[in-house]
């Protein structure tokens, strides 16, 4: 009865996957007209074949300021070496190709965020990238000519494998070599395995796994510095330690703690009172991490290490949170409602809402002001509060 049940259904999900892919192609075409109709600049893109093109001419990196803007290099030396195929190709092919790429990622990402939560159909892969796309984080990475998507299908590669697996940890090192933020998760692994042989258990899969990553950012690295002696020295001796560099603190793009507190403080210099609610915020992130994984829970694992980094982060701007597409999906296998609440959060542009731009205005803003450019930061504080309280919960029925 069930064999015949499986081959009366066959027809229909042959039909869902074809209809998915049509629903999601439309989407993508609408969206890569909308961008083309809002003229994006891709400006982050710019910047990064500036720095190819730096690597290629023997300049100095981290004098460089491109642009009208006048924007910086931020990266480690690594990423600067990895843009350098950029300066083969015109502007108009090179967007062109961006905009694919993320388009393709996007699908990547959500691929394996559903992998995650073990909801790995191919139709659902389609029309959740088909809705992800418009949310705010993923149309800014694409306006910009991001790489969070790329980082982001790294780190989710490596954690969706078995971690026995002899690339582990090769995804999270190169990503963290690349932009800094994603070494939390190698830190995530690290903790893992010492509470686990603490416990009398066997840490051995997590540290493995975070010696790969290690290594992994080490090698990157070395072969950066190997390239670019001077480069690298000036990163890791004094750039790493200029947060300044990156933009304006206050900015409501910042949605980072600090970010939240600068504009709440009305100061450029949260001092102590980020320092303090960033370790508040990390401890408990990564702590909740380690408990859900020990429990078998990796999605929730995976996604309170990614929210944590973005908190504590000195600067997370609004595209770096497509880590809210994993965090709305494993939502949607617990609830309806948190997981509307959670979209509608990162689709709304709330953001953008209050004044912003030259002259500062950020650090001038109202109470309602204030709430509408914490929308991120408040959603992931929320998050790692419902996976703490369900892990409080597990552990009382234990």
């Amino acid at each position: 009865m069930s064999a015949f049940v499986t081959v009366i259904a066959l027809p229909r999900v042959r039909r869902r996957a074809p209809v998915a892919l049509g629903a999601c192609l439309l989407s993508f075409a609408v969206f890569w007209w909308a961008q083309r109709a809002a003229h994006v600049s891709m400006i982050d893109l710019m910047v990064y074949r500036a720095e190819g093109e730096t690597v290629r001419a023997g300049g100095d990196l981290y004098a460089l300021r491109t642009t009208e803007a006048h924007l910086p290099t931020t990266y480690p030396p690594f990423a600067a070496l990895l843009f350098t195929p950029l300066t083969l190709l015109d502007t108009s092919t090179m967007r062109t190709l961006a905009t694919a790429g993320n388009l393709a990622l996007l699908v990547v990402f959500v691929a394996f965020s559903l992998r995650l939560v073990d909801h790995a159909r191919v139709e659902g892969v389609w029309w959740a990238s088909a809705m992800a796309v418009w949310c705010e984080p993923v149309w800014t990475t694409v306006r910009y000519g991001q790489i969070n998507l790329l980082l982001g299908a790294l780190v989710l590669w490596d954690l969706t494998r078995r971690p026995w697996h002899r690339w582990a940890g090769v995804g999270i090192g190169l990503a963290a070599a690349i932009k800094l933020t994603p070494a939390l998760f190698a830190v995530f692994l690290l903790a893992t395995g010492v509470v686990a042989r603490a416990r009398q258990g066997p840490g051995g899969p997590w540290l493995r796994h975070a010696r790969g990553a290690a290594v992994a950012f080490a090698g990157a690295t070395l072969l950066a510095a190997s390239v670019l002696p001077y480069d690298s020295w000036h990163f890791w001796g004094r750039m790493v330690f200029e947060t300044g560099r990156v933009g304006l603190v206050e900015d409501t793009a910042n949605q980072s703690l600090r970010g939240v507190l600068a504009r709440l403080l009305h100061t450029a210099r949260p001092g102590l009172w980020w320092i303090a609610s960033a370790a508040v915020a990390g401890s408990l992130g990564i702590a909740f991490a380690v408990a859900a994984e020990l429990r078998g829970r990796r999605a929730w694992a995976v996604a309170a290490c990614a929210v944590t980094a973005l908190l504590i982060s000195p600067v997370s701007w609004s595209h770096h949170w497509v880590w809210c597409v994993p965090m709305v999906l494993i939502l949607g296998t617990r609830g309806r409602a948190a997981a509307v609440g959670t979209a509608l959060v990162f689709c709304s542009y709330a953001l953008w809402w209050v004044p912003h731009g030259p002259g500062r205005l950020e650090l001038h803003q109202t109470s309602a002001q204030l709430t509408l450019s914490a929308l991120y930061e408040g959603a992931g504080l929320v998050f790692l509060t419902l996976i703490g309280v369900r892990l409080w919960r597990t552990n009382r029925t234990v």
